[in-house]
C-alpha cells in the first residue's frame, strides 16, 4: 500500500539525523573557532552556492556542494578532488547541521574517517558572532 501523500513518513528526516548525530563527531562552535586555523583540520561547506552569497560563510572553508560531496572524497569517482582527502578532518557544515550530520554519515559509511560536523550548523556560527566570510554570488 502506497502512502498517503502528506501522512507521516515511517522515518521522518529528524530521526534520521539524530541516529547520525549518534555515530558521528559532532563540533561545537566553541571547538570549531579553536580548530578553524589548525592545519589538521579543513572546514567545508556543503550549502548551496545561494545559501552562501546570501548568508556568507566560515572563513577559510572550502565550498563542496551536498550533492556531489561523496563523488569528489572517492578515488575511484571521476569527480575525485585530492584536496578534500589530504589527510585533513572534513568538518562540515550547512545551514542547521543537520544535512551535514547526514553527509558526515554518509563519508563514515563509505570508510572516509576524517570527518566530523559542526553542531548548529552556520545558523549557530552566526549566532555566536564569528566571523563571517561574504562571498560573490556567480
Amino acid at each position: 500500500m502506497a502512502r498517503e501523500p502528506g501522512s507521516p513518513l515511517t522515518t521522518p528526516a529528524a530521526s534520521l539525523v539524530e541516529a547520525a548525530r549518534a555515530e558521528i563527531r559532532n563540533i561545537s562552535v566553541d571547538e570549531a573557532v579553536g580548530l578553524l586555523d589548525d592545519p589538521g583540520y579543513q572546514f567545508v561547506d556543503i550549502r548551496d552556492p545561494r545559501e552562501l552569497a546570501r548568508e556568507g560563510m566560515v572563513p577559510g572553508a572550502s565550498k563542496a556542494p551536498r550533492g556531489m560531496l561523496e563523488f569528489w572524497v572517492d578515488p575511484e569517482s571521476p569527480y575525485y578532488k585530492a584536496s578534500l582527502d589530504d589527510g585533513r578532518v572534513l568538518v562540515l557544515y550547512c545551514g542547521s547541521g543537520w544535512r551535514s550530520a547526514l553527509t558526515a554519515k554518509a563519508l563514515q559509511d563509505m570508510g572516509f574517517d576524517s570527518v566530523a560536523h559542526l553542531d548548529g550548523g552556520f545558523s549557530a556560527w552566526k549566532a555566536s558572532g564569528q566571523r563571517v566570510a561574504q562571498v560573490e554570488p556567480r
